[in-house]
């Protein structure tokens, strides 16, 4: 039952990006899963520290290295009254893997998911998996009676333009319930008097609204009429930290943005080349990465709030990030490799990029297409509203990308949620490496995950990890470019807990 302190308050808070869909399956993206995590719940959570601690399972058991026990919290109620059952469970387990989910990763497509009793379930796996758990905090359990009854039972996906009744409400088991939601413009929750843990928050009313542009997100901070913004830009941190009544919540994050190039199609979309793909070169793969100044990038646009990377993972997730260097920046090197690969007067390309995504996510791309520019690959940027861009360059989409940028924060905290998600072979459809957005594939990279998925050892688990980030770094699979940092705008008054993965969650927020 809900135990919160006497005084209750309103948190006002906006991001640059809009929550469409409240579909906890449609968008694999850390934005959405956070704040669809206030509403719904897995079976697992992690606290302030990461740490994963029991949610809706009270606790579990390995029977054997095939086959997990979860035990389920009883009495446990979805908003609308219904019980949470282990049946809740098992259709959740169909649904996340079904067609037009982006989260089907959170579960192996060989698991099985079996219901011993209401409160009881079994996982079944074709092999051992330590970390089987460890995404779970954002495999969000739905109540499979109200699904059905609203006709929702089919995943709206990240590019459906026709939305079903999952998508534009919810009904979960969490601590806060969505009273209204008018999609890409205001979100208003509430406390959920049934929740089963004790409330620690003072809110009684939360409104979220999206608000692209900076300057006024910050300028709403600034004035009182918003307790807290995410991002900060860059470059207006040090005025929310010398304004009275504000701060800046700064700290490492944990994701790894990075540019993706097409290497499966014959023909190169999206650019000058006809009849050929360039990026199936590796010299020219590392031509484009030896033509970006990442030093620039982190000193001229993230005014120093980013880390330069030389793999798809933070140094704090892998104990052996220091042995790997980024390719050097050489302009003349990037212009003799493409010269080399057969062209030598470069060609025309476009790169697409969010706009309402990322730290500075537009002007990173814009100084990216400069550099490349200069160096014979003459570049458009094609910048886009999130739920555009993840609409076509995801797998719901085609893929329909030749060159882009993302960011990835692994669900696991592990590099094989890298390696997993990223780098391993897909088809045309996504199976395989579900958000390998440009399709790269080398079978030896595949087998080193397999193995690494069922390596209990940590040095030899590292080893293997080591040798598949080394295979990516040759082949120039992916360019890296930096871990961004955080930067939480908050008044005075607000307490809340700045986790690493960038996930707000209103359990942790006091306001007085």
């Amino acid at each position: 039952m809900v135990s919160a302190p006497a005084r209750a308050e309103t948190l006002k808070y906006a991001y640059q990006g809009p929550l469409n869909q409240l579909d906890p399956y449609s968008l694999n993206e850390t934005f959405t899963l956070a704040t669809l995590s206030n509403v719904y719940e897995g079976l697992v959570r992690r606290n302030e520290r990461l740490e994963i601690e029991p949610a809706l399972a009270e606790r579990w058991e390995l029977i054997s290295p095939t086959h997990w026990r979860f035990h389920l919290r009883k009495g446990v109620k979805f908003h609308n009254g219904n019980d949470f059952t282990a049946d809740d469970v098992v259709f959740s387990a169909e649904r996340v893997r079904a067609k037009g989910s982006d989260l089907a990763t959170r579960l192996g497509p060989t698991v099985r998911v079996e219901a011993v009793d209401a409160h009881t379930v079994d996982f079944l796996l074709d092999a051992p998996n330590p970390i089987l758990h460890s995404e779970w905090e954002t495999w969000l359990i739905m109540d499979r009676e109200w699904t059905e009854a609203n006709n929702a039972v089919a995943v709206t996906s990240a590019s459906d333009t026709v939305a079903n009744h999952a998508a534009l409400a919810a009904n979960g088991t969490g601590p806060f319930r969505i009273v209204s939601h008018e999609p890409g413009v205001r979100t208003v929750f509430e406390p959920h008097s049934g929740w089963w843990d004790v409330a620690l928050h003072n809110l009684t009313r939360v409104e979220f609204t999206p608000v692209a542009s900076d300057a006024t997100r910050v300028a709403a901070l600034l004035s009182g009429e918003l307790d807290m913004i995410f991002p900060v830009p860059v470059q207006d941190v040090k005025r929310v930290e010398e304004t009275d009544g504000t701060r800046a919540l700064i700290g490492p994050e944990l994701r790894t943005i990075y540019i993706g190039m097409d290497q499966r199609r014959a023909e190169l979309g999206h650019a000058s080349v006809k009849g050929k793909n360039p990026f199936r070169d590796v010299r020219v793969r590392k031509a484009v990465y030896q033509a970006i100044d990442i030093e620039a990038i982190r000193s001229k646009i993230m005014r120093g709030m980013s880390t330069p990377a030389a793999l798809l993972i933070s140094p704090y997730l892998f104990s052996r990030a220091g042995e790997f260097e980024r390719w050097p920046h050489d302009p003349a090197a990037a212009r003799a490799l493409l010269a080399e690969a057969g062209y030598p007067e470069g060609f025309e390309l476009v790169m697409d990029c969010s706009n309402d995504r990322y730290v500075n996510d537009e002007a990173i791309c814009q100084a990216v297409a400069q550099m490349l520019t200069k160096v014979g690959i003459r570049t458009r940027v094609n910048a886009e509203p999130k739920a555009k861009y993840f609409g076509r360059v995801l797998a719901s989409g085609g893929f329909d990308t030749s060159f882009f940028m993302l960011g990835w924060t692994p669900g696991s905290f592990d590099s094989w949620n890298v390696l997993a998600n990223l780098a391993t072979c897909r088809d045309d459809a996504g199976k395989g490496g579900a958000f390998n957005v440009g399709g790269y594939c080398n079978e030896t990279v595949d087998a080193l995950a397999t193995q690494i998925l069922s390596e209990n050892d940590k040095a030899t688990r590292d080893e293997l990890i080591a040798k598949a980030f080394r295979i990516l770094h040759e082949d120039v699979a992916y360019i890296p470019l930096h871990q961004q940092g955080l930067a939480w705008g908050v008044t005075d008054r607000l307490s809340v807990a700045q986790r690493a993965d960038d996930q707000f969650l209103f359990r942790f927020v006091t306001k007085n």
